[in-house]
């Protein structure tokens, strides 16, 4: 095959990514950029093409036992969203909130703690935060598009620089020949990006200003339209119990989050006498996360029962309504999934690879900010960030090998930095879906209003990885960088024509 392991692996996302952008229709886009995968694949032969798409394609991704244990994550998360709904919990929350949260600002900054706090999984994150804070931001008039921003930039930049989390297991796992988990902890300093996001985040609530495609959307919000051209995000309404209080919500996140934990752990042997730490890294997310959802959603229905809240016919009403509202992101998924295997099976991997360490010797000082570019290229156009993890720094390892200890912290950094920017970026990333699906907030207009945003905090980042090549200490170039984030949206308010939306 002529095509294998050249810049042509990479045309069939870029293809679906452009057509998505351009089109503003995501489920024909990502399946033209399948069709061209095939197509490339198969010599353009008609019998080739279909037989890939569908059995190595299609096919595969359904019945990988990682992915399917991700689909029922998601079922199972759709259907305890729909349960709290209907006990009544998120608007009893809503309530709670609306006397506690008393600005735009402070419904943001809320949405943001949350965020921050829920560090174990970005799947997790972004449908619990969604479904937890949209009543409160809807009621202070933030729009769903700023809701799904806030959702995914506490999401995969959070995770990849929590210590306990699915991200840092998968990360730890990467690091052949080297102690993964201290790695882990001494990049995190080095994570620009995550920790710029972070900054951005802050900064633009509470110097109350939006930009780009944003601007739009967060003035129509203040005038009550929370969607703008969305004319189908606004879910039929379900009934809600008038017994519910802010504990039905309560109860099962905790709930949620503890056994998830519990199930992560045991995946990893904790209770065969495995320690905390290294039961984590040794973790299977997929199951664990399966069997922790499940747990937790068995719980919650028998608390409804105990409090009588719901009757049991309504919890089972619940569940087929919890699956109908993640059939988009499943879909969005399932997708996404086929077309990285398009892209796995031209030999982008391979491609990738090669071009790293041909730039690798006589840039050594330049090669975090080039490699952090790379990984951003790669996971945009592959939608995956853990794939871009398994690329680059078993590359990363073997160029430092017995030379330069801090600059392969640093690279590895430039690793996780660029390919959480990429995913962010996105539009076939599953974790930029499940912020749309955990704002319920059209996908395009997420991706058109995110990606402004995203590019400035990667262009600050990148700037940040030259100084760190060179300065070698997080002391040096981290202050910089969050110096020139504040500065740049300083600037950019005080060029940003016309009147932001009041706090």
């Amino acid at each position: 095959m002529t095509m294998y392991a050249t810049f042509w692996a990479l045309v069939p996302p870029i293809v679906a990514i452009l057509l998505a952008l351009i089109t503003k229709e995501v489920y024909s886009s990502l399946f033209i950029g399948i069709v061209v995968g095939g197509l490339f694949y198969s010599g353009f032969s008609f019998e080739g093409t279909l037989t890939h798409i569908f059995n190595d394609g299609f096919v595969a991704v359904l019945s990988d036992s990682y992915n399917v244990g991700i689909l029922i994550f998601l079922v199972i998360l759709g259907a305890m969203v729909s349960l709290m709904n209907r006990a009544g919990g998120s608007a009893a929350f809503g309530q709670f909130a609306r006397k506690k949260i008393k600005t735009r600002a402070g419904a943001q900054l809320a949405t943001i703690a949350l965020g921050v706090l829920i560090f174990i999984d970005d799947y997790f994150n972004c449908l619990t935060v969604g479904s937890v804070m949209r009543p409160v931001t809807d009621e202070h008039k933030v729009s769903r598009t700023k809701l799904a921003y806030l959702i995914d930039a506490t999401a995969a930049p959070i995770c990849i620089i929590a210590p306990i989390s699915s991200w840092a297991a998968a990360v730890s796992g990467f690091v052949e020949g080297e102690d993964g988990f201290s790695i882990f902890l001494s990049a995190i300093p080095y994570n620009f990006y995550a920790l710029l996001t972070i900054v951005m985040m802050i900064g633009l609530v509470l110097m109350n200003v939006d930009f780009g495609p944003m601007k739009k959307y967060e003035e129509n919000a203040a005038k009550g339209d929370l969607f703008s051209d969305e004319s189908g995000a606004v879910q039929s309404e379900e009934p809600v119990s008038s017994k519910g209080k802010v504990i039905d919500l309560l109860i099962p996140i905790i709930t949620l989050i503890i056994c998830c934990v519990i199930g992560m752990i045991y995946t990893g042997g904790f209770f065969e006498g495995a320690d905390f730490i290294t039961a984590f890294s040794n973790s299977d997310a997929s199951v664990g996360l399966a069997l922790g959802s499940i747990c937790a959603m068995l719980i919650t229905i028998i608390i409804y029962l105990i409090r009588r809240v719901l009757s049991f016919s309504e919890c089972m009403e619940c569940l087929p309504s919890g699956f109908k509202a993640m059939v988009p992101a499943i879909l969005i998924l399932t997708f996404a999934w086929t077309l990285k295997a398009m892209t796995d099976s031209l030999g982008a991997k391979e491609f990738v690879a090669a071009a790293v360490e041909q730039t690798a010797g006589s840039f050594m000082n330049y090669l975090p900010a080039i490699i952090f570019l790379v990984g951003c290229f790669l996971a945009f156009a592959t939608g995956t960030s853990w794939g871009t993890f398994g690329i680059l720094i078993p590359i990363v390892v073997a160029v430092f090998a017995n030379s330069n200890h801090e600059l392969m912290i640093i690279s590895i950094s430039a690793c996780m930095a660029g390919a959480v920017c990429g995913d962010h970026c996105s539009p076939i990333s599953d974790t930029t879906i499940m912020a749309s699906a955990g704002a319920q907030c059209k996908h395009i207009n997420h991706v058109n209003t995110q990606l402004p945003y995203a590019i400035i905090a990667a262009v600050i980042s990148f700037i940040t990885y030259i100084i760190a090549g060179f300065a070698q200490s997080a002391l040096i170039s981290l202050p910089i960088g969050i110096v020139l984030m504040l500065g740049t949206l300083f600037v950019i308010k005080k060029l940003s024509s016309g009147k932001n939306v009041s706090q």
